[in-house]
């Protein structure tokens, strides 16, 4: 039997397919829980399989997956390229398990965020989670205050900074790198800033009364809302006034590659970064829906993380 997806790869459950499909879905649980320890466990095979599985994808694609150090393992480019077509395969799998067996996950997951990551990166993960998972309803509450997991304000929480409430199951997902950006537009009639000394002379977009942030920028002069020509604490506002060629400002790296007009500026000289975590509450890990969407989160934003 074959299952064509799109034109971008078939699915074959026959002796002579092209590549197992268990490869791919031993890469998928690496990527999504970073180690094969972790993938093994939640794969149900010992971890000698699972490495021989990633061994093998490698020598079938002629490609290296993953650097190992004793860190662990770090996806390399062309693992994160295959994770999308990877889920889509799995998701494929899933549905025509689910068609029969009459089996149907239904639920409502609601999900909180930022205002920058909910508008900024999750719509397209969620787009790839509701094609793996279509009978779960997803509820996105964005506030760039941390929602209360212990009041159920949310059932999962993607943050920017290490949940401390307890009775929470918390997954540190990486840290997120913050460069200097500018559009090409701005930089061609403006020029490029050779040095830190030099940015006070342009068009800066900065923070406008968070204070916090200001005070946890470090560009080697004194910082205050004045250097900035354009002034707002929404971090969309920020990017999308980048994406206008108003002047430089800072943004997640992820966004940025989007998008290939905006151009790093300074980019070894001024580095930020901050933690991602994901954290539900402990009283939900026995439902499926929640679990679920746990677990794509997860492994989405990961490679979101990795790839900057």
């Amino acid at each position: 039997m074959k299952i064509a997806y799109n034109g971008l790869f078939d699915i074959q459950f026959c002796m002579d397919s092209r590549i197992d499909w268990d490869l791919y879905r031993s890469l998928l649980g690496v990527l999504r829980h970073g180690s094969l320890s972790a993938a093994a466990r939640e794969l149900g095979v010992t971890q000698p399989t699972l490495g021989r599985h990633i061994d093998a994808l490698e020598q079938a694609l002629g490609k290296k997956l993953f650097a190992r150090s004793r860190h662990g393992l770090t996806p390399t480019r062309a693992a994160l390229a295959l994770l999308p077509h990877a889920e889509a395969m799995e998701a494929a799998v899933l549905a025509l398990h689910r068609a029969g067996s009459g089996e149907e996950e239904a639920g409502i997951v609601r999900i909180t965020a930022s205002n920058f990551i909910g508008g900024q990166v999750l719509p397209e993960i969620l787009a790839r989670l509701r094609e793996r998972h279509p009978a779960i309803a997803l509820e996105l509450a964005l506030s760039d205050r941390n929602q209360d997991l212990s009041r159920r304000d949310a059932d999962i929480a993607v943050r920017m900074v290490r949940p401390t409430q307890k009775a929470l199951i918390a997954k540190k997902l990486g840290s997120v790198r913050i460069g200097l950006y500018a559009h090409r537009r701005y930089l061609a009639r403006r020029g490029v800033p050779r040095s830190v000394e030099e940015l006070p002379a342009h068009d800066l977009i900065g923070f406008d009364r968070d204070t916090a942030s200001l005070r946890a920028l470090n560009m080697g002069f004194a910082i205050g809302r004045e250097i900035f020509a354009l002034r707002t604490d929404d971090a969309a506002a920020q990017v999308n006034a980048l994406r206008a060629g108003f002047g430089i400002g800072a943004c997640q790296s992820g966004v940025a590659a989007r998008d290939g007009d905006l151009v790093p500026v300074l980019a070894e000289a001024i580095v930020f970064r901050l933690e991602m975590w994901l954290a539900m509450h402990e009283s939900l890990k026995q439902s499926n829906p929640v679990r679920r969407v746990f677990d794509h989160l997860a492994g989405a934003l990961k490679a979101y993380v990795a790839s900057a």
